[in-house]
């Protein structure tokens, strides 16, 4: 495998020496349109192929597709800065813009009736987190990333709280490195899951909003399941992401505690996922009558799009052998708590069927 280095991005190809011309006195620097470039163009590939392999579908392909290349072919320097902004802020207009399809009516009723689930799922995750942990003999911080990571949003989660707790750099990282292999898992295994279990698209959605860590695994599940699947999961997702906000206070009451001072401070408005408020805007749009019936399905396509190439994106930033460096006690510390909340979110969508 080539270094990652020496790996261009995708920019046409002329002979070398019309390319030492080309750029003779103007050095390549990072931009940001390599990267949204290269994402671009793997996420067309991605969306035919779901078209192709509707089993798979577009989001899966994404995902698969930028983690090949990054692991076999490799990803240039130059392209970092625009496959980050794709995996993060193309991600979250993706998710605004699926808003424009569903009433504010529906996303309150569907947020409000899973916060049962959610908080429960929330509880196990905290709880398995910190006696898993415990029992694998790994340190406090590293539990409360991982759990914290499992049980509201992955990676945002964990970078929210790691200032808050002062935990270190290697703890942050091996956190996050955990947490994302078992969303590219989660995406992976979910959907024919639930197809195994029978589940409905409700019933799906639910699950996969309350199990699955981080948003964009959330919706590339949902959304390989069915559009309804999607659309439930997502409102639930966002519903989960806004715990994040008494989750880091409660961290920092603890960690002043713990630390016999109260210099410990929370910034509410950096850590509240604000495209949320955004996404609610634009249901309410919707609601309002005031996106024209013509262009529904356009911007629902490209929310699709958008979408599959976020994740695209995300499977670019997927480095297997750094992932491999994470260390067994923090995979098995990871596992145990996805199975957790897997298998807990289950049991109480059984149990209030029941009751």
């Amino acid at each position: 495998m080539l270094p990652i280095s020496a790996v261009p991005c995708p920019l046409p190809v002329v002979g070398a020496s019309a390319a030492a011309k080309a750029t003779e006195g103007r050095p390549r620097v990072p931009s940001l349109w390599y990267g949204i470039a290269l994402s671009g163009a793997l996420g067309l590939l991605a969306w035919q192929l779901g078209k192709w392999f509707p089993l798979i579908g577009g989001p899966v392909m994404g995902i698969l597709l930028g983690i090949a290349w990054r692991n076999m072919v490799g990803v240039s320097p130059l392209c970092l800065p625009g496959i980050g902004y794709s995996s993060r802020q193309i991600l979250k207009w993706s998710i605004i813009g699926l808003g424009f399809g569903l009433s504010l009516g529906q996303v309150l009723a569907t947020g409000a009736s899973s916060l049962a689930v959610t908080l429960i799922t929330l509880s196990v995750a905290f709880l398995a987190a910190w006696s898993l942990g415990s029992w694998l003999g790994l340190g406090s911080h590293l539990k409360v990333l991982i759990g914290v990571g499992t049980a509201i949003c992955g990676g945002s989660a964990i970078a929210a709280v790691a200032p808050i707790i002062q935990s270190d750099q290697k703890d942050t990282a091996l956190s996050i490195s955990t947490i994302f292999l078992f969303n590219i898992l989660a995406v992976l295994v979910f959907p024919p899951l639930g197809h195994w279990m029978g589940l409905s698209d409700a019933g799906f959605g639910l699950w996969a909003g309350t199990a699955i860590n981080d948003t964009s695994s959330v919706v590339a599940a949902g959304y390989s399941y069915s559009t309804s699947a999607g659309d439930m999961a997502t409102i639930v997702k966002l519903t989960r992401a806004t715990l994040i906000i008494p989750v880091c206070i409660v961290l920092a009451v603890w960690t002043a505690w713990r630390a016999h001072h109260t210099q410990t401070q929370v910034s509410i408005v950096r850590i509240f996922p604000w495209f949320i408020v955004w996404f609610l805007v634009a249901a309410g749009v919707r609601t309002l009558g005031w996106v024209p019936v013509w262009l529904i399905e356009p911007l629902h396509l490209a929310s699709q799009f958008l979408i599959i190439m976020a994740l695209t994106a995300i499977g670019l930033l997927s480095d297997l052998r750094q992932m491999a460096l994470a260390g067994l006690r923090p995979l098995l510390l990871g596992l145990g708590v996805w199975m957790a909340v897997a298998a807990s979110s289950l049991a109480v969508q059984w149990l209030m069927q029941a009751l």
